[in-house]
């Protein structure tokens, strides 16, 4: 865990309503003590298989301090990646639950819990580098997974001073695919409760993404 990232503070708006929410606290975690900082990235540091999303959710990540932990997002999340073979157990609810990732690993394009989920354009610019030393690491990586079109455009962003990517860049969209000269992109609806309470975002449909990361990472 990268000890400059725990300390960023780059982004003021960001800043204050991360320590905010741990200070508040929802009063469902009232008892709990709440991580209130930059979530890193989680999950096999040799994995072939990325996926990021948004930012941490304010009672979900910013409270355990693992992303996609602790909310109904990464219900969705997890459940999906254990019926793909990349996790160990169908549930994440806190650091120490037990959860193990196969081959793959979990992230985000924003580290710290934004306020109503929206970071503005240049939080994301003063995050970048933190997803870019991700990427970087990941020297097996073959598939990038991006929950919703924040992550997929923060992606083809790191990617374009990196590898060869299609001209015109695929737009985001369910299940589209971005074959570049290194990763292969797959974007899918974020599963937020806006998306998996609507029907916009099914199970079926989560299950083709990662059906689709596990045969590209299986061939690679």
């Amino acid at each position: 865990m990268p000890d400059d990232l725990l300390s960023c503070r780059r982004c003021p708006r960001l800043v204050a309503w991360r320590e905010r929410v741990a200070v508040e606290k929802r009063a469902a975690f009232a008892d709990e003590d709440y991580w209130g900082k930059p979530v890193p990235g989680f999950g096999d540091p040799a994995a072939r298989l990325l996926v990021v999303g948004l930012a941490p959710a304010a009672h979900g990540a910013n409270r355990t301090g693992r992303m996609f932990t602790g909310d109904r997002s990464g219900e969705w999340l997890y459940r999906a990646m254990h019926r793909a073979g990349f996790a160990n157990r169908p549930t994440s609810l806190s650091r120490d639950d037990g959860l193990r990732l196969i081959d793959a690993r979990v992230t985000s394009a924003v580290k710290c819990a934004p306020p109503a989920n929206r970071p503005t354009t240049s939080e994301r610019d003063n995050c970048r580098s933190w997803l870019e030393q991700e990427l970087d690491a990941l020297d097996r990586l073959r598939v990038v997974v991006c929950l919703g079109s924040f992550a997929w455009t923060s992606v083809q962003a790191v990617l374009a001073d990196r590898v060869i990517l299609p001209r015109p860049r695929p737009s985001f969209r369910h299940l589209v695919i971005g074959e570049t000269s290194g990763p292969i992109m797959i974007g899918s609806y974020h599963p937020s409760q806006q998306n998996t309470f609507t029907g916009r975002l099914t199970e079926a449909m989560f299950d083709e993404v990662f059906t689709a990361a596990r045969g590209f990472v299986s061939a690679a």
